[in-house]
């Protein structure tokens, strides 16, 4: 098992593996072209209603991976074609937020690891 998150502004690596971005709006700025990526999965992205509550805000980190967990809980056919990927070969979670560290694309590479850790190889 394999993820790794990148900003989808940054340049590929070779050992990016299988290139997935994971927000539900394309990236400001970013020409698809220019994207160098595998795979969109809009729908795995937070809702609309959860973004705009989330907004970025770090006090809010917290509440958004919980409220986002229980998102992705509710719509398991969005994210588990990912996690069987995830289980054969390195795949990196893409995103286009300015913060490294409080983004859906962090908080989504955590439950894959939880739901792979739980589920055992397959």
């Amino acid at each position: 098992m394999s993820l790794t998150v990148k900003r989808v502004y940054d340049p590929p690596s070779p050992g990016d593996g299988y290139r997935v971005l994971v927000d539900r709006l394309w990236p400001r700025g970013l020409k698809k072209d220019n994207a160098a990526l595998d795979l969109w999965m809009k729908d795995v992205g937070p809702s609309r209603e959860l973004r705009q509550w989330f907004g970025h805000e770090p006090n809010r980190w917290e509440g958004f991976r919980h409220r986002y967990a229980g998102e992705l809980d509710n719509v398991p056919e969005t994210w588990q074609t990912l996690a069987e990927k995830a289980r054969h070969h390195h795949v990196t979670l893409l995103f286009g937020a300015r913060d490294e560290e409080h983004n859906n694309a962090v908080a989504l590479k955590a439950y894959l690891e939880n739901y792979l850790s739980a589920h055992g190889p397959h």
